[in-house]
């Protein structure tokens, strides 16, 4: 199994900045990406940012410019700094990991728990 835990979250005021951290741990092989994905209150969860095994990072439009994805291989880490944050960026922030537990395993994604992100005007 794979074990995910995020941190970082909190109450900012707009164009603050917060910095999340999600580690994995557990039975992992190799990682192929890791991201963040963001879920507003009665809204569909959304893709934030993601970094794939070769080091390519993918950004919603919407943050582009203001949030920088990055990792730390060797604790299987990533990052999320967020800048300039704005009200909208208020959400439940999820950290995904894609990952096989051994040469043969399929790849599978873990979630973290999630951590509360609130931006006030």
């Amino acid at each position: 199994q794979v074990q995910l835990v995020e941190s970082g979250g909190g109450l900012v005021q707009a164009g603050g900045s917060l910095r999340l951290s999600c580690s994995a741990s557990g039975s992992i092989f190799s990682i192929d990406t890791m991201g963040w994905y963001r879920q507003p209150a009665g809204n569909e969860r959304e893709l934030v940012a993601i970094i794939i095994s070769g080091g390519s990072r993918n950004y919603a439009t919407s943050v582009k410019g203001r949030f920088t994805i990055s990792r730390d291989i060797a604790k299987n880490t990533v990052y999320l700094q967020m800048d300039s944050l704005k009200p909208e960026d208020t959400a439940v922030y999820y950290c995904n990991v894609r990952a096989r537990r051994g040469v043969r395993d399929p790849q599978r994604g873990y979630w973290g728990q999630g951590t509360q992100v609130t931006v006030s005007s």
